[in-house]
């Protein structure tokens, strides 16, 4: 089985699901995707957000491919880029962390292991741009994948609760705690031959 995590742009926006793509939840305040809904425009309001993110900032999602079959993907951004994330009574997101807005993947292929693949994959992405962490705000109720995630799964992949809520408490993932040692240690030879990498001496003739 051969497993992709591809970065999402708009190209490959059409592979998430269609519910998905003209939801704008995370990527409008209430009030604005409320009237965006209403015009029919949350599509467009969508790939809008997307194109700003990528032009402004960079990579916002992964989209996983199961043997060149899109079977989910996950978004995330700085809370600067995401209105709703301060209508929730655990904001605010902690400034040198990065926002995991939501993840879905195709009922077929769940308790699969892609879930912790897909954070694993968005942790290596922020530490190399220079966060610590991936905060998210947690829905304690819901069993399933909706806007809000879940809290039971993202605590399943690793995130501890840093603020307690009866229903939408605020968890965090320590970016280093999802890597492994061996991936540790390639990173921080890495950096170390990176920095000690000098122009080749010129040899007298």
């Amino acid at each position: 089985m051969g497993r992709r995590l591809v970065p999402l742009t708009l190209d490959n926006l059409p592979d998430i699901p269609n519910r998905c793509q003209s939801c704008v939840f995370w990527e409008l305040d209430p009030v604005s995707g409320q009237a965006a809904v209403k015009a029919g425009t949350a599509a467009l309001e969508k790939e809008g957000w997307i194109s700003a993110v990528l032009l402004d900032w960079g990579s916002c999602g992964r989209v996983v491919y199961v043997d060149d079959v899109p079977v989910g993907f996950i978004l995330y951004a700085p809370p600067a880029y995401v209105p709703r994330s301060t209508a929730f009574p655990t904001s605010p997101v902690s400034p040198d962390a990065v926002q995991l807005m939501t993840s879905f993947i195709m009922p077929g292929y769940q308790r699969q292991g892609l879930g912790r693949v897909m954070v694993q994959t968005v942790a290596k992405d922020l530490l190399r741009r220079g966060f610590k962490a991936i905060e998210a705000f947690g829905d304690a109720h819901a069993k399933e994948a909706a806007c809000v995630l879940p809290a039971d799964h993202l605590l399943a992949v690793g995130f501890k609760t840093v603020r307690q809520h009866p229903a939408y408490p605020r968890l965090r993932l320590e970016l280093r705690t999802t890597l492994s040692w061996k991936e540790d240690v390639e990173m921080a030879l890495d950096r170390l031959l990176g920095a000690v990498q000098k122009e080749p001496a010129l040899r007298p003739l």
